[in-house]
């Protein structure tokens, strides 16, 4: 990991490493709050999704970024170009009586190299966009939109941490372009195998104990999905009732959380590319209290499935510690690792997350963390 890409409450930061030190080599989009960061590596180009607030959601577009040598002195104006933001069609209803709105871009995924120039965006409230031209126009996937359980009278989506239900994950298929899987909070795991055109629920042994029902079909919160790329039926899941783990893609799940230890609730996940073993989680006390368990950060990986957690803290703050990690601010690239903080702390690890360099502190809160490495 030679750069990345944060995104912040108050802009874009690009970073880039020199040894062991890490500096902002770019700045942009001052004071606006940065949902999602994302580097396509087969065009190049870097993406930003905005929400301003009074001036609503905004999509942008810097072409070509990772073949720019001139990146660092680039001026906001100069390369970023402002795309039309994903729209509700006319018409479509969160509920009878309430029009669907963009209120909040939450996901960001680029389709295999098979599909140039797709890439897809989830939102809040719940619908998902795909764009065969790099952003440059999106559709409204109404399968997923029309798929009955949204406004089920029983179990119908709805919102956790934010008003309404929002999509967080998006996970491609490497294999199969025409299998995507997606996180809804609140409504659980959705699978089409037919490129989109259909929908289903996929949250067998999933457990929802915040509803009479622990354990229905749809009405779960998963705070991030993830899949194993040279492994895709092994994915993983931090959900709002613990860590999850599928390896058949998805069609069932099995809790690894840690019974009596701080492995359980979070919001951040990630998973080893080539091993879809081992996986990273950074505990959080629970929703409602968001701060470090015992007021000490740490860092848990798991090297067999979780069937068996290590806990990491060596440079890591262990006294008064009421910081936590958002669920898009934990990446993992070969032995690197890197996190950031609700409260603009950012760190790095070099050894898999065994040991930790604070690189920086007094940052906006941090909303995403993205690797940006050509490769």
């Amino acid at each position: 990991m030679n750069r990345a890409a944060l995104g912040t409450r108050k802009g874009i930061m690009v970073l880039e490493r020199d040894g062991t030190d890490w500096s902002i080599g770019h700045y942009a989009f001052r004071g606006s709050h940065v949902s999602i960061v994302h580097c396509d590596p087969r065009s190049g180009h870097l993406y930003a999704c905005l929400d301003d607030g009074h001036f609503g959601n905004k999509l942008f577009r810097w072409d070509g970024f990772l073949d720019d040598g001139n990146w660092r002195e680039a001026k906001q104006t100069d390369v970023w170009k402002e795309l039309p933001a994903p729209a509700y069609p006319a018409g479509s209803q969160v509920k009878p009586g309430q029009d669907a709105v963009l209120k909040y871009q939450w996901a960001f995924a680029h389709g295999s190299t098979n599909q140039a120039g797709r890439i897809f965006i989830g939102t809040e409230p719940g619908g998902l966009f795909v764009s065969d031209d790099n952003g440059d126009s999106f559709e409204f996937v109404e399968s997923l939109w029309d798929h009955p359980s949204r406004l089920d009278e029983n179990t119908p989506w709805m919102g956790g941490g934010r008003d309404n239900a929002a999509i967080h994950s998006v996970c491609i298929d490497p294999r199969d372009d025409q299998r995507t899987l997606i996180g809804i909070s609140v409504a659980g795991v959705f699978g089409s195998q037919d490129g989109l055109k259909s929908w289903r629920p996929m949250n067998k042994g999933l457990r929802a104990d915040f509803l009479p029902n622990p354990t229905p079909e749809v009405g779960h919160d998963p705070h991030l999905l993830v899949q194993c790329h040279s492994q895709p039926d092994i994915l993983w899941q931090q959900n709002h009732c613990g860590i999850f783990c599928s390896r058949d893609g998805g069609e069932n799940w099995d809790m690894v959380s840690e019974p009596d230890g701080v492995a359980n609730f979070g919001f951040c996940i990630a998973v080893d590319p080539d091993d879809g073993d081992v996986a990273w989680v950074i505990p959080a006390e629970s929703d409602l209290v968001r701060i470090a368990c015992d007021q000490r950060m740490v860092v848990c990986r798991t090297d067999d499935g979780g069937q068996t957690w290590q806990k990491f803290h060596l440079g890591l703050p262990q006294d008064k510690c009421f910081d936590f990690v958002f669920r898009h601010c934990l990446m993992q690239h070969g032995q690197d690792l890197m996190f950031g903080t609700a409260c603009g702390s950012l760190y790095w690890s070099s050894d898999r997350g065994e040991s930790w360099n604070d690189i920086a502190n007094q940052l906006p809160p941090v909303y995403c963390v993205h690797t940006i490495d050509a490769d």
